[in-house]
């Protein structure tokens, strides 16, 4: 088989594609139409989130039978156009659900014991105890929205630190346990504490989180979102966190993570989000750890190798 890659991979990936007996070219530079000039030779595209690939592209692909996305989400990849084509498509969703998890619970706590904000206090010789008091993650109750690889790794580690999981997911059943309780979203919204998204983004899912969303919660919420920036309205959270109805927030994603080129409304919303002292960013690198990088490229290529049955 003829693979074509076009974005940087764990330098694993090559080896592990020759093994399988497949001739790889290997084109990290690739831009779109790089990528349409030659896709009708290969059967197999790999991609990480380089550009999006719709109906145009695959009628140019007259080959192509599969394309793996290397990462979670298939947000960039027209689905339906792939279907009626015959080109399977799969993720390594499950390449980096620890990475994830532990991203979220290291920001959780980062969060409730302000080290996002007493170190830089300490290198400006304040020494403020009282101020700098934490909160202990036990005996919270964490809600959890989806229970995919991301969400139930995520529910573990929760359950780990003596917290009270519920969880719930519209396509999946019978997956509570001793630990975990399979719930309505009117329980979260009663009973949940912290609030974590781990959610594909499909036309569902896209700006659920909005002012309505937010005014469910019977309590304050610290919210999370280590899954996709466009699950959320992000004025409608600024707004949560200034009527109090969020306490704080963990954002791996962003609703226009394109910094520099925001609009003057984006710039604001970011600005404040940086600026406030309960807000936690990081730049989407959630499921991207030294680990995970090379996960990736196993759980493809595994994949590949049932698809092709070899």
């Amino acid at each position: 088989m003829k693979i074509l890659v076009v974005d940087e991979m764990h330098e694993c990936l090559l080896p592990l594609l020759h093994n399988l007996g497949a001739e790889v070219s290997y084109q990290p530079t690739f831009g779109k139409k790089d990528a349409e000039q030659v896709i009708h030779q290969y059967e197999g595209l790999l991609i990480r989130s380089k550009f999006f690939i719709d109906s145009a592209f695959l009628d140019l692909a007259t080959s192509l039978k599969f394309i793996g996305r290397a990462g979670a989400g298939l947000d960039l990849i027209d689905l339906e156009a792939c279907k009626e084509r015959g080109v399977e498509v799969f993720g390594a969703n499950e390449a980096n659900k620890v990475a994830v998890a532990e991203h979220l619970l290291g920001m959780i706590l980062m969060l409730f014991n302000k080290l996002n904000t007493s170190p830089q206090e300490i290198r400006n010789d304040q020494w403020l105890r009282e101020k700098n008091r934490g909160e202990e993650l036990m005996g919270k109750t964490v809600g959890i929205i989806g229970y995919g690889h991301n969400g139930s790794t995520a529910a573990a580690r929760f359950a780990a630190f003596g917290c009270r999981v519920l969880a719930y997911d519209k396509y999946k059943r019978g997956f509570g346990s001793a630990e975990i309780e399979e719930v309505d979203l009117e329980t979260i919204f009663t009973e949940a504490d912290v609030f974590s998204f781990h959610v594909p983004l499909t036309e569902e899912t896209r700006k659920w989180a909005d002012s309505a969303f937010f005014s469910k919660f019977r309590k304050p919420i610290y919210f999370c979102n280590v899954a996709r920036g466009e699950i959320m309205v992000q004025e409608a959270l600024i707004q949560a966190l200034e009527n109090g109805k969020v306490k704080g927030a963990c954002l791996d994603v962003l609703e226009n993570e394109k910094i520099t080129a925001l609009t003057d409304k984006g710039r604001k919303e970011f600005e404040y989000l940086r600026a406030h002292p309960r807000v936690i960013l990081s730049p989407h690198v959630a499921g991207w750890t030294i680990e995970s990088y090379r996960k990736i490229n196993e759980v493809l290529c595994e994949k590949i190798k049932t698809l092709y049955k070899l």
